[in-house]
């Protein structure tokens, strides 16, 4: 019996579905079920009940998978202690876009709870330096819109942010609950440095497009949304950031966007060879957190947030 085997094991037994299980690992399928044929043939036991739509734990399963997460959770406890005793504490490099937006924190407070010794390193950096970064080892993870993102980088969606407009106090647009989108075409709208963040900027350029507008693009150039949002404040320009760092933004209001209503997708970004055990942890993290926070839109009949897709 081997350590990967447990742990397909536990990944399967928590999706119930070989394909994301398989994702999850970075492994294709087949790969997936033969060394989980393996296992079984190991213990003698049949682990999981399988059809062509459905897989599900049977009674010996659900016992091993309780032993065989305390095995794992052991096994990373172990590595923890030889590092520590070595003086080498783990790390992990961090990709942010910028301090002002919340949902890579609220990562990372969790992921720091379950590996307190985890030495966290935050970088500041653009999506498109993040994806650089990632490819040549200088990173280990990294947040964004994946769209743009190379072959050798992996993501993960988590969250669709709500898209909205940030106006000085006093506009016309306070009284507003929503700001219709072709209205910003009346009023100089500032976009980000397009070599910082050119996805973001895709994504607005794209909203008005829907909307049937072409915004009017204020001429200067920031480079923080702080920055962003004094100009704002100072009755300049106005400016779309999504929900996640609005509380970080004072001397300005926030107004949804609506007609039509857009989200920022963000995804966590990896190696795609990156098999460690801290940034599978952070990858999970994010996962669980976005089906416990409502991150992502309730697909229609389901339950639960559909927070398994690959982008």
């Amino acid at each position: 019996m081997e350590l990967r085997q447990l742990r397909y094991f536990v990944t399967l037994a928590e999706e119930l579905h070989f394909g994301r299980a398989a994702a999850r690992e970075h492994i294709v399928q087949s790969a997936l079920s033969q060394q989980l044929q393996r296992l079984e043939r190991e213990l003698g036991v049949r682990l999981l009940e399988r059809s062509t739509h459905h897989v599900a734990l049977t009674v010996a399963g659900a016992a091993f998978l309780a032993e065989a997460r305390k095995i794992i959770a052991q096994v990373d406890r172990a590595a923890q202690v030889a590092r520590s005793a070595a003086g080498t504490a783990p790390s992990l490099r961090v990709g942010i876009i910028d301090s002002s937006y919340d949902s890579m924190p609220q990562i990372l407070h969790e992921v720091q709870a379950r590996y307190p010794d985890l030495v966290i390193h935050q970088v500041e950096a653009s999506v498109p330096e993040q994806y650089r970064r990632l490819l040549d080892g200088r990173l280990d993870v990294g947040i964004g819109r994946a769209a743009m993102a190379p072959s050798g980088v992996a993501s993960q969606l988590f969250r669709e942010d709500p898209l909205g407009v940030l106006i000085p106090d006093g506009h016309r647009f306070t009284d507003l609950d929503g700001v219709p989108v072709a209205t910003l075409a009346e009023e100089p709208l500032l976009l980000a440095e397009d070599v910082r963040a050119p996805e973001f900027n895709q994504v607005v350029v794209e909203m008005c497009r829907e909307a049937g507008c072409t915004p009017a693009v204020y001429e200067g150039t920031v480079e923080s949304i702080r920055a962003a949002a004094g100009l704002v404040s100072a009755g300049r320009c106005l400016y779309c950031v999504p929900s996640s760092c609005i509380s970080a933004l004072p001397g300005t209001i926030w107004r949804p966007l609506i007609e039509p209503a857009s989200h920022y997708p963000w995804s966590i970004l990896w190696r795609a060879t990156e098999t460690t055990d801290h940034v599978r942890a952070l990858v999970n993290c994010a996962r669980a957190m976005s089906k416990r926070l409502g991150w992502l839109p309730l697909p229609a009949g389901t339950a639960e947030p559909s927070g398994d897709r690959l982008v």
